[in-house]
């Protein structure tokens, strides 16, 4: 039986990329797509080894990505766009640390969505 002989995966060679954070009060999750929309790269507090409530701190996600920004510039990713999203505590160091390894913020969008009338408020109390 033949087999066939399986492709080295290639690796990708981007100058820009979109740095997605989303940042809640439990957790912090880092995604690195393309200018198109394809994921790249991706990471959170829990995959870094963090467990319980060290996964909201701002810590935790310096942590992530400083690791996300090793693989960013090994893929040749010099400049990236930053969308933050959500109320957490993670949201700047993210920030602070792609900027501690070089690259360049070209953009920081904050797209945390934002009710224009919200949900129905509960019915009165009657006592």
């Amino acid at each position: 039986m033949a087999y066939k002989k399986k492709s080295k995966k290639v690796k990708r060679q981007l100058s820009s990329a979109v740095v997605h954070v989303k940042s809640t009060f439990n957790n912090t999750l880092v995604t690195i797509t393309t200018e198109d929309g394809n994921v790249i790269l991706s990471g959170s507090a829990g995959k870094s080894g963090f467990k319980g409530s060290r996964k909201g701190t701002p810590f935790a996600a310096s942590q992530i990505s400083s690791v996300l920004a090793k693989d960013m510039t090994l893929m040749g990713i010099k400049s990236v766009e930053v969308n933050l999203q959500g109320p957490g505590s993670g949201r700047d160091s993210v920030v602070r640390s792609l900027q501690g390894a070089g690259l360049n913020i070209s953009v920081l969008r904050d797209v945390t969505p934002l009710p224009h009338n919200g949900c129905r408020p509960p019915k009165k109390r009657r006592v």
